[in-house]
Parts: C-alpha cells; sequence; structure tokens
C-alpha cells in the first residue's frame, strides 16, 4: 500500500527544514550551468588529431544547446606536457591548440553568445622550461645569488622533503608536485606578484575571459592555510580592479570545514568536492540505505557550511573517475542519468566535465580519464598520450542526440530545467520530506518557488502529498511517468520531478 506523506508533519517530525540563505551569486552573476573541457581530447579542426581552440568554437552550437552557460578551458598556455599545467609562457597559446587570435575568437564568439569563458591558472608553479627558471638555475650555477630570477623561486642548500636538487649546485628548489618537473614559485615575492598581476591583465582585458579556475589552491603555501587565504584574497582584489565582475574558482580538494574557510579569501567559489566521487555525496546516496536521508543530512550539513557563498557541486574532472564508474553504471544507463539528474537539483552553478553527458568511462592514469570525446566513429581526436584503458561504454554524440532516452537528451533535459527555473540553482532550499527513498525540497527566489521530488529508488514510489502543485518538468530515467492525482504525487523509478504553483 502506498503511503501518504502530510508535508506539514514531515517538516516537524524530521527536523530537516532548514531555509537556506540564497547561493549561486558572484557580484550579481547568476548561477549558470558549467562545462569543463580539454581541447587537445575535444574536437581537431585541422586534421592533426590534436583539439584545438578553433575547434572548440565549432561546438559552441552543441554546447549551448546542451544548455551550458559558461565553459572552463584547462590550461592552454605553452607546455612541454600534454596536460599544460608546467606552464613555459602565460601570455601566449600552445601552438598544439592554436594562436592568440584563436583564443580571442574563442572568447569574442562566447561573448556574443552570453556564453562565460573562464581558464584554468596554474600559479603555483611553473615548468622547469620557464625562463624565469631556467635564468635562476643558470645564475646559481655561477654563483650570483643576487639575480632577480632567484628570488622567483624558492631556492635553499638547506634541502629536505618535497625540495629537489638543482644539478651541477648545492642549491635545492621547492617542488611539491614531484615528478613532473613543476618548481613552486615564491608568491612572496614581489616580483613574481608584479608578474602574476600582468597575467591577470594580460586574459581579463587583452583576451576578454571572464574569470579563472585557480589550479591548486591549497599548495601556495604548502601547510599554511592562512597564507593561501591570504594570497587569494590579493587575486580576487587584483582581479576586481582589473575587470570588476570577474569569476574565480579554486581547486580546494579538502574536506567541507577546510572549504568553507577558504571562502573568508572572498574568491567567489571553491570546487565542492564533498559532492564528488564515489563517496561524493551524489553516489553515496545513490548507492547506500534510506538514500534521501542520507542525501538531505550531507546536503544540509554543506549549505549550513557555507550559507552564503556560490556552491560548485560537481561529480567528477579530469583528476578523478568518471561518473559511469562511480555509480557502477557500466551496464546501467538509469544509474548514470540518475547521477546527472541529482547533481542538477544542487544550489549553485554545476559542473560538468566533458564526455559525461554521453556516459564516457575512464579511470586510474590521469590519461585514462581525459580521453578523446566520441562525437561519432569518423570524428575524434587522437587519445592523449599515455592513455592505456581506451574504453567506450555508450554510444556517440551523434548517435545519442538520435535517441530521445540517450543520457546525452537526459542531461540536456536536467540543464533545460536549471535554465527555465532560476530557483533551482539560486533559490533558498527547505526539505519537505527525507525519508527512505522520497525526497521533496522547495526553492524560494523572491516571489518564484518550486518543489523537486526525487525517487531514489528502483521502483515507483508514492504517493507524496502536495496539494495545489502541479507537475512542470518530468525528469525520468526511462521506466515510467509521474502522476498527479487528488494532489497526490506518484514517482516512478529514479524520477525527479519539478513541481510549480
Amino acid at each position: 500500500m502506498k503511503m501518504m506523506k502530510n508535508l506539514t508533519c514531515l517538516v516537524v517530525a524530521l527536523a530537516l527544514a532548514a531555509a537556506i540563505l540564497p547561493v549561486g551569486l558572484a557580484e550579481g552573476k547568476p548561477a549558470v550551468n558549467w562545462y569543463e573541457v580539454f581541447v587537445r581530447s575535444y574536437q581537431d579542426s585541422d586534421g592533426d588529431g590534436i583539439g584545438d581552440l578553433n575547434g572548440l568554437r565549432q561546438r559552441l552550437d552543441y554546447i549551448q544547446d546542451m544548455g551550458w552557460g559558461g565553459i572552463w578551458v584547462m590550461p592552454v598556455m605553452p607546455s612541454p606536457s600534454y596536460h599544460k599545467y608546467d606552464v613555459t609562457d602565460y601570455c601566449d597559446i600552445d601552438p598544439e591548440y592554436g594562436t592568440l587570435e584563436d583564443m580571442r575568437a574563442l572568447a569574442a564568439d562566447c561573448r556574443e553568445r552570453g556564453i562565460q569563458l573562464i581558464v584554468d591558472l596554474p600559479v603555483n608553479h611553473t615548468s622547469t622550461q620557464h625562463p624565469w627558471f631556467l635564468a635562476a638555475c643558470d645564475a646559481l650555477r655561477r654563483g650570483d645569488v643576487e639575480d632577480p630570477f632567484v628570488g622567483y623561486y624558492n631556492f635553499t642548500q638547506a634541502g629536505g622533503m618535497g625540495f629537489v636538487p638543482l644539478e651541477g649546485t648545492d642549491w635545492t628548489y621547492e617542488e611539491r608536485f614531484t615528478g613532473g618537473g613543476m618548481p613552486d614559485l615564491n608568491l612572496d615575492s614581489p616580483a613574481v606578484r608584479a608578474e602574476i598581476e600582468r597575467i591577470l591583465e594580460f586574459w581579463l582585458v587583452d583576451v576578454g575571459v571572464d574569470g579563472f579556475r585557480l589550479d591548486a589552491v591549497t599548495s601556495y603555501y604548502t601547510g599554511d592555510e592562512a597564507a593561501n587565504i591570504e594570497f587569494l584574497r590579493w587575486l580576487k582584489k587584483t582581479c576586481k580592479a582589473l575587470k570588476p565582475g570577474s569569476l574565480l574558482i579554486g581547486e580546494c580538494w579538502a574536506n567541507l570545514d577546510t572549504i568553507a574557510r577558504y571562502y573568508e579569501s572572498g574568491v567567489d567559489s571553491f570546487f565542492l568536492f564533498p559532492t564528488s566521487q564515489a563517496e561524493g555525496i551524489v553516489a553515496a546516496a545513490t548507492r547506500g540505505r534510506k538514500p534521501a536521508e542520507k542525501f538531505a543530512a550531507a546536503w544540509q550539513k554543506v549549505t549550513d557550511a557555507i550559507p552564503k557563498g556560490l556552491l560548485t557541486p560537481f561529480l567528477c574532472n579530469h583528476d578523478t573517475g568518471r561518473t559511469v564508474g562511480l555509480v557502477q553504471g557500466r551496464s546501467n544507463p538509469d544509474l548514470v542519468k540518475f547521477a546527472e539528474g541529482l547533481l542538477g537539483t544542487l544550489n549553485g552553478s554545476a559542473f560538468t566535465y566533458y564526455g559525461e553527458e554521453i556516459g564516457m568511462v575512464g579511470s586510474g592514469d590521469d590519461p585514462n580519464k581525459r580521453l578523446a570525446m566520441y562525437w561519432s566513429d569518423g570524428d575524434m581526436t587522437d587519445q592523449p598520450p599515455g592513455a592505456t584503458e581506451v574504453e567506450y561504454a555508450y554510444p556517440s554524440v551523434e548517435a545519442q542526440l538520435a535517441d530521445e532516452g540517450s543520457i546525452l537528451r537526459y542531461v540536456q533535459a536536467v540543464n533545460q530545467a536549471r535554465l527555465a527555473h532560476p530557483e533551482i540553482a539560486r533559490g533558498k532550499n527547505t526539505f519537505l520530506l527525507a525519508e527512505g527513498s522520497l525526497c521533496l525540497m522547495r526553492r524560494d527566489l523572491g516571489r518564484t518557488k518550486c518543489l523537486i521530488a526525487v525517487n531514489f529508488s528502483g521502483k515507483e514510489e508514492g504517493a507524496i502529498e502536495v496539494g495545489e502543485w502541479e507537475i512542470d518538468r518530468d525528469i525520468e530515467t526511462g521506466d515510467g511517468r509521474a502522476e498527479m492525482d487528488g494532489g497526490v504525487l506518484t514517482l516512478p523509478p529514479l524520477a525527479i520531478v519539478i513541481l510549480t504553483r
């Protein structure tokens, strides 16, 4: 027999009804749906097998049609590596990806379409091939410790953990990302900060991007959180002066309490790692017992910890295993869909890694997580160097665009629901129900409001008493439709339903 759920009683009984302050705004900008792109593996425009900026430009129609209003591109600066986090010139484009004019054209195209564009900025370290580092090493080898470039890095004769010997000298240099040829910059150096300010101005003003994804913010000053936050505060102040409204999103790979403290820097947002990976809020709730209660408690903890900042939830990125593996969905597309849908119910600016919309797989070595985007059998880049497991569990973009029941079409529907209902991303949240497999949330944004009903179960669940609310969007995985009868809602398996008055 289906149980009747009385909303008023459940609010009191569950003690989960907690209004939070509006989230999702950064200096007046609304929360948007974001898309992370590894340019090398995305789209090749010139036939050399390597994705490039003009290839990304060719796919802007697709990105916009899918409902993404922001793009984060992984590093595009010159670099000796395939991943390009070891930069040799912060004010240029790697020739594999194109030219500065191509980058300016991409920024202009995005601006014309109303798409925000942020670029990855790794300023914790440079490449060992960067002219600054080469000049510093040359100076130390000839005994000139007063050379200005020596002060750009953290050299010491004491050595120790995290320091690498400089060949031909008795000096060592700090390199926390060991083995990658990426020496740490001395971020206390006024000269280095002047260089960084010049770099920020180049990208924000000259190229015209909207902001930055800040790489490895907890490593700026290893083990010194206060210094990291101070440096981030300086970055935000500098960017705001150069381009008011510019957006900074930091990679603070840490627990929730640490991430919350980093908001003290004034940086707009930090990636919400508690929502990601196998033990993250989405995947853990999907796999666990009493999933609705688990999900509600975990999300309430997030919004209590970060009541005012812009949240940026995500499931995976270029450093983590993909969602298909997180939810054991290699042969179960419904679970993959549901995870993407549950991400779409969260407050803030949700980030999707390229290929997630077609259920791409990847884990283990980093290149395996950055495989070529599967547009069609005849349209793919070469695989990144070092890829050892090349597999595609689900069909191409071309095939999934033609299939209304595909993962791609589901992700598109989730994005469109967030666009149609800004209160999902920006409204204050109240849990009205979280029991067993059923969850009901209310979002309020001014006079606009909606309900979000979720069934975590693989079977039909109900009924939920919702009174005068009506079904606006039924985001279902393919097995049945939501039904409303006399103000009572019944949900099909793994369903997410948006209701309005």
